[in-house]
């Protein structure tokens, strides 16, 4: 048999190594867009602060692993895909014929409509040759703006003031992070970076960008800032345009069920390109979160292989170090129709929680400063575990997390300390 995978990150790799574990004679081709070996883009922002060179972002170490596993690496962009002759079109003229396929090939930046965007010094931050050129100009004591405050674009910010670059940063929500906080923990986000010296406008849009030496970018507000570089940090979506027309269901991604298999027999799609059921909302949703795209990878793979297998369901999580400041999300952190919700705020120690509850089960959170409890956190939302009483010591004293963890898992038997508990 032939497997081939679209997508030369973790979820291709992942999914080449689970195949060839369990298929040691079949033949395993994964195709790549990028000349570079198979990268991880999470490890880019390493890249920019110095931490790691390039070998650092590679999935894999040594020249040989690939061919030493008897797995093809082609260097190509799908163009499309025929579901019924089985065969992929690649953008260097070549067609591959397949028995299964596994659709990995994760999201591309959004590029916003903005005059200005096709300038020199005017970057996306997704590929290495991206932060090839970021880094030539992100200098010290260089001018950048970034647009963009999500959850890329804080991670992208880290790593530039690391390189100690003159920082503005253009939001056009209300807060720092808004698709994964909300307005007291965006808030004290954007406080935070502020007393960094980031420069922060929320609310704000880039009406365009002027050519010159500086850059001169134009705000919303009214202002205009001088930058060196501007870095397009507004989003991403999933890289399904080649799917046109090829009879596998698209939405906002690919369509997967529990097997992670599309709507056609023998096409598999995984990582930030796939649409998945996320167990907490009870929706089909794309979790573009690397653990998810492993998880979904190695289902895949193993169905791709003749095994079966299952996933349970994506999760929403999101951890992230701004500048020092840790904060989390977890499931529906916005809350739920008829939902109750309880907030504490201590904007002086820098802490802040929001739990979100659905009857007697906290369905997502909120979390600002509060390390300790970010695995308790998510295992109250991931195990939608039963709080009973609990729910209203909660809302009375939301920092009573790790009690209610214990008591309310120990009795519906979700906790391991409950079975260690009984056998002594």
């Amino acid at each position: 048999m032939h497997h081939v995978i679209l997508g030369a990150g973790p979820a291709g790799v992942i999914a080449a190594e689970t195949i060839r574990k369990h298929r040691p004679g079949d033949e395993i081709t994964i195709v790549g867009d990028e000349k570079e070996p198979p990268y991880s883009r999470m490890a880019i922002p390493y890249l920019l602060a110095g931490g790691i060179d390039e070998s650092g972002t590679w999935l894999r170490k040594g020249s040989n692993h690939y061919a030493g596993l008897q797995i093809k690496l082609v260097q190509a962009r799908a163009t499309g895909v025929d579901a019924k002759a089985r065969t992929v079109a690649l953008d260097n003229g070549q067609t591959l014929a397949f028995d299964t396929l596994l659709i990995a090939t994760g999201s591309h930046p959004v590029r916003p409509p903005i005059p200005g965007i096709d300038l020199p010094g005017v970057h996306a931050c997704w590929t290495m040759e991206d932060a090839r050129k970021i880094m030539a100009l992100a200098v010290k004591g260089a001018r950048v703006l970034q647009m963009g405050a999500g959850f890329i674009g804080c991670i992208i910010m880290e790593s530039l003031a690391a390189r100690g670059v003159h920082l503005s940063v253009v939001e056009m929500g209300d807060r720092m992070v808004p698709r994964m906080m909300g307005p007291t923990a965006g808030g004290m986000i954007k406080d935070w970076c502020e007393q960094k010296g980031v420069e922060v406008f929320t609310d704000t849009r880039v009406e365009a960008i002027d050519a010159g030496s500086p850059l001169s970018v134009r705000l919303s507000n009214g202002k205009n800032v001088a930058a060196d570089l501007v870095i397009s940090a507004t989003g991403v979506k999933p890289a399904i345009g080649f799917l046109k027309d090829s009879g596998i269901t698209c939405l906002l991604g690919v369509l997967t069920d529990e097997h992670m298999q599309t709507s056609v027999p023998g096409i598999y799609a995984a990582g930030d390109c796939a649409e998945a059921f996320d167990k907490i909302s009870g929706k089909m949703i794309v979790s573009a979160i690397q653990p998810n795209a492993a998880e979904q990878a190695r289902v895949a793979a193993l169905n791709m292989a003749g095994q079966k297998a299952s996933l349970p369901g994506v999760t929403q999580i999101n951890v992230l170090d701004t500048l020092g400041l840790i904060s989390a999300s977890f499931g529906d952190w916005q809350g739920v129709p008829g939902g109750e919700q309880v907030e504490l705020t201590d904007r002086k120690a820098g802490r802040h929680l929001s739990l979100q509850f659905k009857d007697d089960v906290m369905v997502g959170c909120n979390s600002i400063g509060w390390t300790e409890h970010v695995g308790v956190l998510r295992g109250l939302v991931e195990g939608q575990v039963k709080l009973g009483p609990w729910k209203d010591q909660l809302k009375n004293d939301p920092t009573r997390l790790m009690e209610a963890y214990i008591a309310s898992a120990q009795a519906q038997n979700l906790w391991q300390g409950a079975t260690d508990e009984r056998r002594r």
